[in-house]
């Protein structure tokens, strides 16, 4: 028996919507027709998802037809989506136009980039074909990888500033301040517990003894350190550049501008495959960096390892961050040593599998076991959380790890 319509929805609607859903097979089903503008979202539609179809069609006349993926047909149709669905929905039928249809290729050209809804997934496409993009297409490239990661630093980099200047500020407490840097209001409520009562003067009004005003005994000043310009902690992020972890180099670029951009810490940025590249020096552009990446190849996490143990002159006041899926193509052993070591010498370490919000990707589950054994668990995490992890991380605080649920 076929379920009510929700309540207000009319027959002919209900029918629509499932012709929608069903697709041109579904046709004869539904005894349902689409025309105008429902025709061409389903042509659309179909063009990607109805047997592997190259995109292009402009309507249901032209639906089954095999177009092939000439870049004026394709441009056409990504036009078409960005017309007839929301920008979320888009962005997901450009990537599995891109999976499904090998339609990499058709990205070298510049009026195809112009075409795009452009978002992370298309910025780690685009840093995939790396040198293969010519001249001409690279300003275009550039001007979609560069909208992109100003809305990312536009969302994120406020709540990151805010939420990291909190944790350093209380990290420089001092124990024993000085008295123009007590901080009261702390030393009060730290220091209840030595509440006293004094006596009161004697002889009221009545002639008797009144009980006067009580006092907190400071046994514990509490306050900060003096606000200077020194360097207060040093943050290595150390990031896998695979082709599977595109989205989350994408996001460790702009994380580690803002890192950049704060006076209290010293950042730096390193990224590897088999090979080893430090991009400190172009922290001040997360698009030059993100173009400085090489997406694909191997793995070798112990080589980055070992380059990042080389720069800690601080152990204690340094916080290592590994972004990686943990398949390692080196020495297998030698890079758990390595995070033992380090964290061993006072250094905060910190395994993510990913940096985006795609959740947790496929990883080497015996290597997260070994660091997981060592004090250091390796979990996924999204650009929203990550402020709060790095938080965590230079507070010296359990880092706040999302349940996996059952």
């Amino acid at each position: 028996m076929d379920a009510a319509p929700p309540e207000g929805e009319r027959p002919d609607e209900r029918l629509r919507r499932w012709r929608m859903v069903l697709g041109e097979d579904g046709a004869e089903g539904t005894g349902r027709a689409l025309t105008g503008r429902d025709a061409a979202m389903d042509g659309a539609l179909t063009a990607l998802y109805d047997g592997g179809k190259k995109p292009g069609g402009s309507g249901g006349a032209e639906r089954s037809a095999g177009l092939g993926a000439s870049a004026p047909s394709v441009a056409r149709w990504l036009g078409d989506i960005r017309t007839y669905f929301p920008a979320p929905v888009v962005q997901v039928m450009q990537r599995d136009a891109i999976d499904r249809l090998g339609l990499s290729a058709l990205l070298l050209e510049p009026e195809m980039l112009e075409a795009v809804e452009p978002d992370v997934h298309l910025v780690g496409t685009l840093l995939s074909l790396g040198k293969a993009m010519p001249e001409t297409t690279r300003e275009t490239a550039r001007a979609v990888v560069r909208k992109v990661v100003d809305d990312l630093e536009r969302r994120l980099a406020t709540r990151t500033r805010a939420t990291l200047t909190g944790a350093l500020d209380r990290s420089a407490r001092a124990a024993r301040p000085r008295h123009r840097d007590i901080d009261w209001n702390r030393t009060i409520r730290a220091n209840l517990k030595n509440y006293v009562s004094l006596p009161g003067r004697e002889g009221g009004e009545s002639g008797e003894d009144h009980e006067g005003a009580g006092t907190v005994i400071p046994e514990r000043l509490v306050g900060y350190g003096r606000t200077d310009r020194s360097v207060k902690k040093d943050v290595i992020l150390c990031v896998d550049q695979s082709g599977s972890m595109a989205a989350s180099v994408v996001h460790a670029a702009v994380f580690g501008a803002v890192l950049a951009s704060m006076r209290a810490l010293a950042t730096r940025l390193v990224v590897f495959d088999t090979a080893v590249v430090d991009l400190t020096d172009q922290l001040d552009d997360p698009v030059d960096v993100l173009f400085g990446t090489q997406l694909g190849g191997g793995t070798d996490i112990n080589r980055a390892l070992a380059y990042c143990q080389s720069r800690i002159t601080r152990p204690a006041d340094t916080v290592v961050v590994l972004i990686s899926d943990l398949h390692e193509g080196g020495i297998r052993d030698g890079m758990v040593r390595r995070a033992a070591a380090m964290k061993a010498s006072g250094v905060r370490f910190v395994t993510l599998l990913a940096l985006s919000d795609e959740g947790t990707p496929s990883y080497d589950r015996e290597h997260a076991a070994a660091l997981a054994a060592l004090g250091v668990p390796a979990f996924a995490c999204t650009p929203d959380l990550f402020p709060e992890v790095m938080a965590a991380a230079i507070g010296g605080r359990p880092l706040p790890i999302p349940d996996a649920g059952p």
